[in-house]
């Protein structure tokens, strides 16, 4: 038990915030049903945009439903499970009626390939110009550092962004993922979580002397980052201490928003929070990537 609502509209903000991922509905005449020895009815409400955790919730509110109506079946002398059930529940599954596991992985797709190949293609691109030595003969020209870093991940930016329209689009049109928010939403913060792999790709730069050590040192931060994000299994199911290490992870922030995006159709003041720590994320790690790559350049 989260909270208590006083309405549905609060349980739905609730739900499109992700603070709960299913709501007991308990209606007006419930409690006159139950005296009167009437069949009475309540509502699950299931957040329908994880299908692991919505099986499970759908299979839970079953059981809960039917131990209640056995409880109240033994009040009632002389009627038999059989000759009456004395609770019925409806469950409803918000955002993803059928379950669709597919529904549930395309958006994650999305941030994942937003947050892997900006981060992968970055640190590649400078570390490669450092072995063929032209960052040196490109540093005695005229142009600053931050021009030189922009107009090598410029193009690596644009390529991340087809990829991402790329697996929108075969989402969309070839498994059917319907999205209920606003694309131009979608691709501005998808825009503000690029200044974020664009700092780490920076500072993975910086400490890699080869393509060979930028690729492992990558793949050495991403893969935490995609197992405790929440892209394969919800973080509310990890241990504790896990839990409180997703919190400095910027793919959760990101997962959350396309997801809340794509399935819930959530608009800016909903995703409020995660919006504000991918700012603080990627503030904090561009200015410290780009301090580090200019020690490292002078």
């Amino acid at each position: 038990m989260v909270a208590y609502v006083a309405d549905e509209d609060e349980l739905a903000r609730m739900v499109d915030q992700g603070t709960v991922r299913a709501g007991l509905i308990i209606p007006a005449g419930y409690e006159a049903d139950v005296v009167a020895e009437q069949k009475a009815s309540v509502a699950f409400v299931i957040d329908g945009s994880d299908p692991n955790v919505a099986n499970a919730v759908f299979a839970a509110s079953q059981q809960v439903g039917q131990a209640q109506s056995m409880r109240l079946i033994k009040r009632r002398l002389g009627i038999s499970s059989e000759e009456m059930t004395a609770l019925e529940v409806r469950p409803r599954v918000w955002y993803n009626p059928e379950m669709k596991s597919v529904n549930f992985m395309v958006p994650g797709l999305i941030a994942m390939i937003l947050f892997t190949i900006t981060i992968m293609l970055t640190a590649l691109a400078i570390v490669r110009e450092r072995e063929q030595g032209t960052i040196e003969q490109l540093m005695v020209t005229p142009i600053r550092p931050i021009e030189l870093v922009v107009g090598k991940v410029a193009p690596y930016v644009l390529v991340a962004f087809f990829d991402v329209l790329e697996v929108l689009a075969i989402g969309v049109f070839w498994f059917g993922v319907p999205v209920h928010g606003s694309l131009g939403l979608l691709l501005a913060l998808a825009a503000l979580s690029l200044m974020t792999s664009l700092g780490i790709g920076i500072f993975v730069s910086s400490v890699a002397n080869t393509q060979q050590e930028a690729m492992l040192t990558v793949w050495l931060m991403l893969l935490p980052s995609i197992f405790l994000a929440g892209f394969f299994f919800p973080i509310e199911a990890m241990p504790p201490f896990l839990q409180a290490i997703s919190y400095v992870i910027p793919l959760r922030y990101m997962l959350i928003i396309i997801r809340g995006i794509i399935l819930k159709g959530v608009g800016l003041k909903v995703l409020t929070e995660q919006v504000v720590a991918l700012v603080i994320f990627g503030v904090v790690i561009m200015v410290f990537a780009a301090t580090r790559f200019r020690k490292r350049l002078e």
